[in-house]
């Protein structure tokens, strides 16, 4: 499985920019698919979930201002981010996991297998 992100870039605090990632040698519908970030010094944390029977999960920073959607037509999932701050600069990815996951809690970070190259998302002005 292949995943891979585009999207990023530089962006004004209150702006908004939309990701996305793709996958190829696989089915969307086989799998979750989490969105992670590492800013600049720190650890790689999870940002949102979209999981392959619905389920969504945002950690309570980007709540009400991120969302996550899943096109199995086109095998894409986008991060929309909106109201960004300063502190969403990070380089952002894309990961997957199959079904031998499901009963892992969806912030496992070491379940998701499958990673993109990642996008960086600078938001200053």
């Amino acid at each position: 499985l292949r995943l891979v992100e585009s999207g990023g870039g530089s962006v004004q605090p209150g702006g908004s920019l939309s990701l996305s990632c793709v996958l190829s040698g696989g089915e969307l519908q086989d799998f979750d698919v989490g969105w992670f970030r590492r800013a600049p010094g720190q650890d790689r944390e999870i940002v949102s979930f979209a999981g392959r029977g619905g389920q969504i999960n945002h950690i309570e920073s980007v709540k009400g201002r991120f969302t996550v959607s899943r096109d199995s037509a086109t095998n894409t999932v986008y991060l929309q981010m909106s109201s960004v701050k300063p502190e969403d600069t990070a380089v952002y990815y894309c990961a997957a996991r199959g079904v031998e996951a499901v009963y892992v809690p969806w912030k496992r970070v070491e379940s998701f297998t499958f990673w993109g190259q990642g996008t960086q998302v600078t938001v200053s002005s």
